[in-house]
């Protein structure tokens, strides 16, 4: 816990990618592969279900600290983040030696759910009592699911390919997919030999980076592949030995969340792993449900027959990775496609197949399918290199996204609340809000698109204008106005408003505007996609 407490002091002290990847090298040279498996599991961002409830953490660290609990909850609300106040309210370091990382977790934290709650708090107070501050504060971030350290996935892959000598695409792919964190799966991790792939086991995606140039300077239009972009779940189907796996993006397994799919692909002849996105699919008109009817079929334990019916959902395939265990990432994507239109003239099926082409000649003529994207219900158009080869993580030159710009509108802000990380101190979370006849109607909370400079600002005007509490959240006086952007908007019977919107997030502050000159509910109404 010692080594990792000292990491994550120097990863947060930097925003140098070069100092962070050098201190994670330092690290998992020297570290025990039990620990160092853990590290890579937080730094990854996985997380330990929340083990204490927060007011329970927060009323034995005033009993130890000896205040007060309203004076706990003044300190809280200036420090904004409820490990750091922890960590400067609670007594150190009055005896023993911290446990080493991998003890903490598997003897420690893991035991938590099956105390009662003397017992907890017993286990809790005892590492406390052998922690120093810094410690104590990592520690609460793992207790409390709010572990977050400026490092990206893919700093750690860099790191730990530099360490071992094995290239990043090979550490990327040992790490997808279903893993636990123990020393042997480190050794297999970092092992020079080929350990043999899971048969469940999915490539890394290779992701576009947002077009922010004229298209034109992408070179000649023959070049490229032009397909649309489509708004639905990224997925890989893989196929081997007769099983079937669907993995998301985000590293889920949701085979069982798309039966059809998955039954479908039963019928495909041969291994193969195919990458490409699952939408709710309206086959009448050949093209995709809105994705307000996708989020009915997400997060369920159950899909009834009635739901499988009302909102079917297909695999619109638009790479081949693999073939009868051969790797096709390497070769161009020109010869994938054609391997992949030979297989899918025999293999496809009703949930299967290839998504519709995009009928353009040249950039002029795809910049005009473009702005077609709301009848296909798409979020613009890909770009995609026919030279290239289907790399790991995001690399800039052969894949572009090209979306449409977003939807609009100008709202109010009505509530606020502290962020997390470097923004714990500020009120930097807001709900915003549309006029309804004479009533402000919150339609919508975003957090991200202001300067540092702007959240100032902001933060100084709520402190001054707040109306009232509820909890963490903040009632303000509605006087600042913010254009909002986002995706897509479509009606809702769970949001008071009747509508929700599809990633929003501020665009500008309209200081030039007043409260009565916000949008009207009926405007965004009148936008939604409800069909």
């Amino acid at each position: 816990m010692i080594e990792f407490t000292e990491l994550y002091l120097r990863l947060d002290a930097t925003t140098r990618t070069s100092e962070k990847v050098a201190a994670l090298e330092r690290y998992f040279k020297r570290a025990e592969p039990a620990d160092a498996v853990w590290a890579i599991h937080f730094l990854m961002g996985r997380r330990l279900k929340r083990l204490v409830p927060i007011r329970e953490l927060a009323g034995w660290a005033s009993a130890l600290a000896k205040i007060e609990p309203w004076l706990f909850e003044e300190c809280y609300e200036r420090v904004g983040d409820l490990a750091e106040t922890v960590s400067l309210l609670v007594p150190p370091g009055r005896g023993g030696q911290p446990p080493a990382l991998q003890a903490l977790v598997e003897d420690n934290l893991q035991r938590l759910p099956s105390l009662d709650d003397r017992e907890k708090r017993k286990s809790i107070e005892s590492l406390w009592s052998r922690m120093e501050p810094a410690m104590i504060f990592v520690l609460g971030k793992m207790i409390t699911g709010g572990f977050r350290v400026g490092v990206s996935k893919n700093l750690v892959i860099r790191a730990l390919a530099s360490q071992t000598g094995l290239d990043r695409a090979t550490v990327a792919h040992r790490l997808m997919g279903a893993w636990e964190p123990t020393a042997d799966f480190y050794h297999r991790l970092v092992s020079p030999e080929d350990p043999g792939d899971q048969v469940s086991r999915p490539y890394p995606f290779l992701l576009a980076n947002p077009l922010q140039q004229p298209v034109e300077n992408l070179g000649r239009f023959e070049d490229w592949q032009v397909e649309w972009k489509w708004d639905g779940i990224r997925a890989q189907l893989i196929k081997r030995e007769d099983q079937i796996f669907i993995w998301s993006r985000g590293e889920e397994m949701i085979t069982d969340q798309f039966p059809e799919v998955s039954s479908a692909a039963a019928a495909l002849p041969g291994d193969l792993v195919l990458d490409g996105e699952l939408v709710a699919w309206d086959a009448s008109e050949h093209r995709p449900l809105p994705f307000s009817q996708m989020q009915r079929r997400l997060g369920r334990k159950r899909l009834s027959r009635k739901l499988l019916d009302e909102v079917p959902v297909v695999m619109l395939v638009f790479d081949q990775l693999e073939s009868s265990a051969a790797d096709l990432r390497s070769r161009p994507l020109e010869e994938r496609q054609e391997l992949l239109k030979k297989y899918m003239k025999v293999a496809g099926n009703r949930s299967i197949f290839l998504p519709p082409p995009v009928e353009a000649s040249d950039w002029n003529s795809a910049a005009v399918c473009r702005q077609q994207n709301r009848l296909l219900r798409t979020e613009g158009l890909m770009l995609k290199r026919k030279a290239s080869e289907y790399r790991v993580g995001r690399p800039s030159g052969d894949w572009w996204k090209w979306k449409v710009d977003p939807l609009t509108v100008d709202a109010v802000m009505i509530y606020a609340q502290r962020g997390h990380g470097r923004r714990a101190s500020l009120y930097s979370d807001y709900t915003f809000a549309v006029w309804n006849r004479e009533e402000l109607v919150p339609i919508a909370k975003a957090y991200s698109g202001l300067t540092d400079a702007q959240l100032g600002e902001v933060d100084a005007f709520i402190r001054r204008n707040i109306i009232d509490r509820f909890g963490p959240v903040r009632s303000v006086t509605p006087s600042l106005v913010f254009e909002l952007a986002f995706e897509k908007i479509h009606k809702s019977a769970r949001h008071k408003s009747g509508i929700a919107l599809r990633f929003p997030r501020i665009r500008r502050w309209r200081q030039d505007k007043n409260p009565d000159q916000a949008d009207h509910l009926q405007t965004l109404l009148e936008m939604a996609d409800d069909e």
